[in-house]
C-alpha cells in the first residue's frame, strides 16, 4: 500500500471536517442564514434555537473527523462517522427537496456535495480493503 492510498482517505475526511466545522460556526452565529440558503424558508424561535444545536453538533463532528497525522483507514470510527453523516444527511436533504419542495438555493448543491463525499468514502475504503486483500495473499 503507497503512502497515497493511505493519505487520500485523510483526506476527504479532511474537507468533510472543514466543511462540517464551518458550517457548524455560522449555524451557531446566525441559523436562519443557512436555513434560509439550504431550505429557502426563514426561521424563528424554536427553530433558531435547534439550529444552534444542529451548529453545535456539527463543530463537534467536524472537530471529531479532524485530520490526524497518521491519517484516515477504512473501517475507522472517523471514517465510519463521516460515512453516515455524509449518507444520511444527503437523503434526508434529497427528501426535503423531492417532498418537502423546499427549495433553497443551497439544497441540491448540499445533496450532491454530501453525496460525493459519501461515495468518495466507500470508494476510498473498498480500494483498502482490495489492496490489503491483495497483499495478504501475495505475502506482503
Amino acid at each position: 500500500m503507497s503512502e497515497t492510498d493511505i493519505e487520500t482517505p485523510g483526506r476527504i475526511l479532511a474537507f468533510a471536517a472543514v466543511v462540517e466545522v464551518g458550517t457548524g460556526l455560522v449555524l451557531v452565529i446566525d441559523p436562519a442564514v443557512v436555513v434560509t440558503f439550504l431550505l429557502g424558508v426563514d426561521v424563528s424561535g424554536a427553530a433558531t434555537t435547534l439550529g444552534r444545536c444542529f451548529g453545535i453538533a456539527l463543530l463537534a463532528l467536524g472537530l471529531a473527523c479532524w485530520p490526524r497525522r497518521q491519517g484516515a483507514v477504512s473501517g475507522s470510527p472517523t471514517v465510519r462517522g463521516m460515512l453516515t453523516y455524509n449518507v444520511l444527511i444527503a437523503l434526508y436533504l434529497a427528501y426535503l427537496g423531492a417532498v418537502g419542495h423546499f427549495r433553497g438555493v443551497l439544497l441540491w448543491p448540499g445533496v450532491g456535495l454530501h453525496a460525493v463525499v459519501a461515495l468518495l468514502l466507500v470508494w476510498r475504503c473498498r480500494g483498502e480493503q482490495r489492496t490489503k486483500g491483495t497483499s495478504v495473499r501475495s505475502g506482503r
